[in-house]
């Protein structure tokens, strides 16, 4: 018994020792989740355009580019987190 209360803490246990985000079983929020994620996707996409436009052009505004960069992989991290709830990770 208590192996198995061991078992089921350490297989929600993500690599970096948090506990793996919960599935959400409402289809309704699966739904919003993959919606938001394709937006988010979108937006990651174009911004990886603009940078390159911006970074190809004379002079360049190292200061705008480092904002675009940075909003940039804070939508990766936001992609990640919804992708962990759609697809949890599961331990074989």
């Amino acid at each position: 018994m208590i192996w198995l209360i061991l078992h089921k803490k350490q297989t929600n246990r993500l690599r970096n020792g948090k506990t793996a985000p919960k599935m959400n079983s409402d289809p309704i929020e699966q739904k919003q989740l993959q919606l938001r994620l394709a937006e988010l996707q979108s937006e990651h996409r174009d911004l990886d355009d603009v940078i390159s436009r911006i970074s190809h052009h004379m002079p360049v505004d190292q200061l705008q580019i480092q904002r675009l960069k940075k909003r940039k992989l804070a939508l990766k991290d936001e992609i990640t987190k919804i992708e962990n709830l759609l697809l949890p990770d599961i331990i074989a």
